[in-house]
């Protein structure tokens, strides 16, 4: 799909419909969830995902402080875009009640509580050089976003092979399709921002390339992201997989021709997990 404006994107967004809607929700065969076993491995990755979606509130109002957020067409998307995401943690969440894992009835609130002051410091500095910047820096936002909802939507389905649970399938098939909506709005608006101005082709590609991480390190610690990153990709075919659904789709974006940096660090997290696994 090709868009000339960002409302071209928005207008095309709008028309989608959502996956998780209440009657979606209300129609899950809860009861079911526990006549299949979940490996426990697999558990800290559904609350490091849980996270990462209950996380997107703060990273909406990070956006609004920004030029970027201040777009009407982006902060339209971005309103829907927060609820979709929030609900995902939600339902993850309660799939985990249903499989016997409770959590804490303030447990949205003590994951925002946990984000460290660090990340906290760092984007208020990154907020004030956005807007140094000014608009050029869109491209950027709009990248990272790509990125992250195509990489997240991956992990998913990854999640999915893994798991074999056909509960959490059909959740998660769910989720797939929203976070697929998402990446589309985020990579053509990257496409359209980035077009306009070849200095916000080499900002976006000098940011990615030497401070992108995957979706969650730095709000949520590192070691989770690494086993998160480990036991979801660690297997044969994977990392390639990955490279053709993310990096080579990034590279398809003005300015980001050969870009490496997502499958190199993926795959070497993705190995270092495998070294311990082997080791352990």
């Amino acid at each position: 799909m090709n868009f000339e404006t960002n409302k071209d994107v928005l207008d095309w967004f709008e028309k989608q419909e959502r996956s998780l809607t209440p009657a979606f929700i209300n129609a899950i065969e809860w009861d079911k969830i526990k006549d299949t076993h979940v490996d426990e491995k697999l558990i800290p990755i559904l609350l490091y995902m849980r996270d990462v979606e209950t996380l997107t509130d703060m990273y909406h109002r990070e956006l609004l402080r920004t030029p970027t957020g201040k777009d009407p067409h982006i902060s339209k998307f971005m309103e829907r875009w927060g609820v979709e995401e929030i609900t995902h943690g939600e339902v993850l969440n309660r799939f985990l009640n249903e499989m016997g894992y409770e959590t804490d009835r303030n447990w949205q609130d003590q994951v925002r509580n946990a984000v460290t002051t660090t990340y906290n410091a760092n984007a208020y500095f990154l907020t004030v050089i956005t807007n140094l910047v000014g608009k050029k820096f869109t491209a950027t936002h709009m990248t990272f976003g790509a990125i992250h909802e195509m990489e997240a939507a991956m992990g998913y389905r990854r999640l999915i092979a893994l798991a074999d649970h056909p509960v959490l399938t059909h959740i998660v098939n769910g989720i797939i399709r929203e976070e697929a909506i998402h990446a589309q709005f985020y990579r053509s608006v990257a496409r359209i921002e980035l077009q306009r101005s070849p200095f916000a082709q080499k900002m976006a590609r000098w940011v990615i390339d030497h401070f992108w991480a995957p979706v969650g390190q730095g709000s949520l610690a590192k070691s989770r992201t690494e086993y998160t990153i480990g036991t979801l990709f660690a297997e044969d075919g994977a990392i390639d997989n990955l490279d053709k659904a993310v990096t080579q789709r990034v590279r398809q974006l003005p300015g980001f021709d050969g870009i490496t940096k997502i499958t190199e660090t993926i795959g070497g997290m993705a190995e270092s997990a495998a070294m311990k696994f082997e080791t352990a």
